[in-house]
C-alpha cells in the first residue's frame, strides 16, 4: 500500500473530527457500482443459462438429494474425490434443500450474489492501490471493457458479455474473494511496517489472528476454484514481496501462520483432496484454445501498459513504487505462469488469463483517477482508453447490456441456448439418458437426470472409463448398430431414455414421449418393460447415503 493513500486516509479522518462527523455522501463507487450491480442482474436473468451452467446445476441437485453422500455429478457413479463438491457448492445444495428450489433456480439466483462479492471486492482492493475517488469506478471499467474485439467466454473472464452467463459460477464468487483477500494481505503487509511486532496478540485484523483468519480466506478460495486460487497465491506473493518491510522473525511468522491456515483448510474439506489435482493433465486439451484466441480476446488490454510501466519506474504521481510495486510484480508473475502453461502444455493455466489482465486494467484506471491538470501524456493515454473501451463495447460487450428489442445496430447477443424442461418433466432424477444433441448433453444433468457418457472430465470418474462410457454412446447411436448391441449398452448403463435431434432416427424399440417445438428434438423411452420406481424429485431416492 503506497504512503500517499495512508496519508489522505489520516487526512480523511482528521478532517471528520474537525468538522464534528459531518453528512455521509455516497461515494463515485456506491452509486455507480450499484447501477452496475442493478443492470448486470438484470442482464444475468433474461438470458438463458447455457455451457457450463448444466453442470454447475446438476452439482446442486446431486446435493440436493444427498448433502454429505452426493453421487458424480452428472452419471449414476460414486461422487467422492469430485471437485465439485466445493464448500461453495454445498452452501447451495443446502439452500436449495431449504427452500426446495432447484439446480437452474438456485445458479440463477447465486449471480447477484456472487455479483455483490465482486464488486465490494473490486472496491476494497482499489483502495489499496489509491485513495483517489474515481479509481474504483474507472478500474471496473476498465476490467469489464478492454479485453478484445471476439468474444470470450469463458468461466472466470469477467467482461460484461462473458458476465451475462458466468455469474452464477463458483469462479465469480472465487474471484470476488480473491480481491478481497488481496486487499487484507495488501493491509496487513502495510500494517507490518509501523509498531511493533506481536506474533499472537488480542484479537484484529493486524493481530496473528487477522494473518490466521486471511489464511483461511486463501484456503476457501482454493476449494472454490482451484485454478482461481493459483492467481490469487501469485496476488499474495506480490503483496506481500511489494509491500512488506522489516523482515523480522514475528512477521515471517505471521506470514506463515497465513499459509499454515490456508493449507489447514484445504486439506480439512472431506468431499475431495484439492492437492490430487496438482499435475492432473486431464482438462488440458480442453484448454489449449485459451492459448490460440489471445490475440482476438485481449488486445485491447495493454492499453493499460503505459500506466504499468509509470508504477515500475517508481512515478510518484502514479502511485508506483519501482519494481516492487505490487501490481507489476503481479503482471510478471501471472505471465510468468502463463508462459509455463504453454511451454509445459499444461494448458490450465491458461485459465488465469483473465486476471493477468488486471494489473493492466488497475493501473490504467488508478492512473486516469489523477486529480486535474493532467499533463499531455496522461490526456493521451485517456483518449486511447477511452477509444479502446468504445471499442471494445460495440464489438463485443453492449450486446450483454443492450436487449435486442432496444438495440438499433444489431450488437452481438449473449448465446441463446434452448432449455429442457419438457423433456425433463418426464425424467426421474437418477435415470440414465443418451443424448446426440450438442445442448442436451451439456444440459439436461441440471435437471436431475443422469448421462450415460458425463460430457465433461471429472477426477471422481476415471478418465478410461468416462471414454469407454462415450464409445459405447457412438456405437448405440451409429445408424448400422443392431438393436441386440443397442440393448447391451443400455443394460450395461441403466439406460432408460434417448434425447436426439431431429436428424436422428429413433431405434424401433423406443417409444417417443415427446418433442420439442423449439429444436425438434424428440424423448423417447427404451423398452416396453416397466419403468423403475418413480422418486419425488429431488427427494433423495439415489443410492450413497446423505
Amino acid at each position: 500500500m503506497s504512503a500517499d493513500v495512508l496519508a489522505r486516509r489520516g487526512a480523511l479522518r482528521g478532517a471528520t473530527a474537525l468538522r464534528g462527523g459531518g453528512t455521509w455522501r455516497p461515494t463515485p463507487y456506491i452509486v455507480f457500482g450499484g447501477l452496475f450491480w442493478l443492470v448486470m442482474t438484470l442482464a444475468h436473468w433474461r438470458v438463458p443459462l447455457c455451457c457450463d451452467a448444466g453442470q454447475h446445476a446438476a452439482v446442486v441437485e446431486r446435493l440436493r438429494a444427498h448433502l454429505l453422500h452426493p453421487l458424480h455429478p452428472m452419471a449414476d457413479l460414486p461422487g467422492a474425490g469430485s471437485p465439485y463438491y466445493s464448500p461453495y457448492a454445498v452452501a447451495q445444495g443446502a439452500f436449495a434443500r431449504l427452500t426446495g428450489l432447484g439446480g437452474w433456480a438456485v445458479v440463477r439466483l447465486s449471480g447477484p450474489l456472487n455479483l455483490l462479492v465482486l464488486l465490494t471486492g473490486i472496491g476494497r482492493f482499489t483502495r489499496t492501490l489509491s485513495a483517489r475517488p474515481w479509481a474504483p469506478v474507472l478500474c471496473l471499467l476498465a476490467m469489464v471493457l478492454l479485453w478484445g474485439t471476439e468474444r470470450a467466454w469463458w468461466s472466470g473472464y469477467l467482461g460484461l458479455m462473458s458476465m451475462t452467463g458466468n455469474l452464477g459460477y463458483p469462479s465469480a464468487f472465487a474471484i470476488g474473494l480473491t480481491f478481497w483477500a488481496w486487499a487484507r494481505t495488501g493491509t496487513l503487509a502495510a500494517g507490518g511496517t509501523r509498531g511493533p511486532v506481536r506474533f499472537l496478540g488480542p484479537s484484529g485484523l493486524g493481530s496473528g489472528w487477522g494473518y490466521a483468519g486471511l489464511g483461511v480466506l486463501y484456503g476457501l478460495i482454493l476449494l472454490v476454484h482451484p485454478i482461481t486460487a493459483v492467481a490469487a497465491a501469485l496476488g499474495a506473493v506480490a503483496f506481500v514481496a511489494g509491500v512488506q518491510r522489516g523482515w523480522r522473525p514475528a512477521v515471517a511468522g505471521r506470514w506463515l501462520l497465513t499459509c499454515a491456515a490456508a493449507l489447514l483448510v484445504a486439506s480439512a474439506w472431506p468431499y475431495f483432496d484439492v492437492f490430487a489435482l496438482t499435475g492432473d493433465r486431464s482438462v488440458d486439451a480442453l484448454h489449449e484454445r485459451l492459448y490460440a484466441g489471445m490475440p482476438g480476446h485481449f488486445w485491447l488490454a495493454p492499453t493499460g501498459l503505459p500506466a504499468l510501466w509509470l508504477r515500475a519506474r517508481g512515478a510518484r504521481r502514479a502511485g508506483g513504487r519501482g519494481w516492487r510495486d505490487p501490481l507489476v510484480l503481479l503482471f510478471a508473475l501471472d505471465c510468468a505462469v502463463v508462459a509455463g502453461g504453454w511451454v509445459s502444455g499444461h494448458f490450465t493455466y491458461g485459465r488465469i488469463l483473465g486476471l493477468t489482465l488486471v494489473p493492466l486494467q488497475f493501473a490504467l484506471g488508478v492512473e486516469l483517477a489523477a486529480p486535474r491538470p493532467w499533463r499531455r501524456g496522461r490526456r493521451l493515454l485517456a483518449v486511447v482508453a477511452a477509444c479502446a473501451a468504445l471499442t471494445g463495447f460495440l464489438t463485443v460487450q453492449a450486446g450483454a447490456v443492450v436487449p435486442r428489442a432496444l438495440d438499433p445496430v444489431g450488437f452481438d447477443q449473449p448465446p441463446h441456448w434452448p432449455t429442457y424442461d419438457w423433456a425433463a418433466r418426464h425424467i426421474e432424477p437418477g435415470e440414465a439418458v443418451i443424448t446426440d444433441g450438442y445442448y442436451a448433453v451439456h444440459l439436461i444433468a441440471g435437471y436431475g437426470p443422469d448421462l450415460a457418457a458425463p460430457a465433461w472430465p471429472d477426477p471422481a470418474l476415471d478418465e478410461g472409463e468416462r471414454r469407454r462410457r462415450v464409445a459405447a454412446v457412438r456405437a448405440y447411436l451409429d445408424p448400422a448398430s443392431t438393436r441386440a448391441e443397442r440393448a447391451a449398452v443400455a443394460r450395461r448403463y441403466h439406460v432408460r431414455w434417448l434425447l436426439l435431434t431431429r436428424w436422428r432416427r429413433v431405434p424401433e424399440e423406443a417409444t417417443v414421449v415427446a418433442w420439442s417445438r423449439e429444436t425438434g428434438e424428440v424423448l423417447a423411452r427404451i423398452g416396453p418393460g416397466p419403468a423403475p420406481e418413480r422418486r419425488p424429485r429431488g427427494a433423495g431416492g439415489r443410492s450413497g447415503g446423505g
